[in-house]
């Protein structure tokens, strides 16, 4: 995750044009880098339309699908001879800028982003086109300050990033718990501290914060260093779901080569059924993809609790991305945007069907 940035959040047009440098998924890693493990591809092997697709990812576990897609091979396998050009980021802003110019075709990414890359183009560059994980945020506290929920009320708690994924979600649930936080500052009856993620275990050691509303892994190792999980943000939503990491397209990419979308999303559903089907192998070649691009795996004891609490699968759950959107007007933090069309799940439908698996909804939001 990349740090924060002063910023005046305007409740005009104006503000669509910062949001980009606001509202980030949160990862590990380089900002962009050509560093992720290529797959081998057959010297026979048939291209499709394009002789390579430019995908881009987060060295991070909520991004498994890619991260295990690419290192097994799996992605590769359905593009037969049309070449996977990997690049990982570590904060939705550079991808979104990524795709817009050219650098990427196909990217995981989380929700705020991938709303901000839709709004501030007038609905003009990207479509999401899948779903790909739901879960693994957690709110983590010191249990020597914090035992109930409601003695979070005159705390100091961490998230990312102004207005990012996890930090609209806690000023949303402290607002349902009927408490005021001034959303650009974060002073109020909590005081909410936008910190990085890489730092957050350091502020939460040296005592500068109580807890933390974030992603995994930082929230696992957290506990790790002894704080506790208090909420596991999955409780609050229906059905235990929400979107936290989705596929999107190049608009252009996607008319000019359709044949390459659907492959890559034939190898994502088959990379999620794999993951879904063999969990501790799964787990372990995502660890393995995390060691190649950082050079460091994560111990078995931040990696086991925060691969649990993510759920991989193919529904963007398009509803709790509308959701997240109206929890950001509510906040201050958004205009209310216009989503119809950011999504276009034809292709998707059809290659579930392929594999004899239920349709995926659009909530409304559909290009058609």
């Amino acid at each position: 995750m990349s740090a924060a940035r002063p910023l005046t959040i305007l409740r005009t047009v104006a503000a669509l044009a910062a949001l980009p440098l606001l509202l980030t998924a949160c990862g590990y890693g380089s900002d962009a880098e050509d560093d992720a493990p290529q797959a081998e591809v057959a010297a026979d092997a048939k291209k499709l339309s394009a002789s390579e697709v430019k995908i881009g990812y987060f060295p991070n576990l909520t991004h498994a699908t890619a991260l295990v897609g690419v290192q097994e091979g799996l992605l590769q396998k359905e593009l037969g001879g049309t070449r996977i050009k990997p690049s990982t980021f570590n904060a939705g802003p550079s991808e979104i800028e990524a795709l817009n110019a050219g650098s990427i075709d196909i990217g995981w990414i989380g929700p705020s982003p991938s709303i901000n890359g839709y709004t501030k183009s007038a609905g003009k560059n990207l479509r999401i086109i899948s779903g790909s994980a739901s879960g693994g945020v957690k709110l983590v506290v010191n249990p020597d300050k914090i035992k109930t929920l409601d003695d979070l009320k005159g705390k100091k708690i961490a998230t990312p990033q102004l207005g990012n994924t996890q930090d609209v979600a806690f000023l949303h649930w402290i607002a349902e718990k009927g408490w005021k936080v001034d959303a650009q500052s974060g002073k109020g009856d909590v005081s909410v501290v936008r910190t990085e993620n890489k730092i957050t275990p350091d502020a939460y050691k040296s005592g500068s914060i109580d807890g933390a509303w974030v992603p995994e892994p930082t929230a696992s190792k957290l506990v790790a260093d002894g704080a506790k999980v208090l909420l596991d943000e999955s409780e609050i939503w229906p059905d235990k779901q929400f979107v936290i990491t989705n596929i999107i397209v190049s608009q252009t990419f996607l008319e000019e080569h359709p044949d390459v979308v659907e492959a890559v999303l034939r190898g994502s559903v088959k990379t999620n059924a794999w993951i879904n089907a063999n969990p501790d192998e799964a787990k372990a070649s995502a660890n393995k993809a995390l060691e190649k691009l950082s050079g460091k795996a994560l111990p078995e004891e931040v990696l086991n609790p925060a691969w649990e609490s993510i759920t991989f699968l193919d529904d963007p759950l398009a509803s709790t991305l509308d959701a997240q959107a109206s929890h950001a007007v509510s906040a201050g933090l958004l205009e209310k945007p216009s989503l119809k069309g950011i999504y276009d799940l034809e292709p998707l439908n059809k290659v579930l069907e392929a594999e004899g698996k239920p349709a995926v909804d659009d909530a409304g939001l559909g290009v058609r």
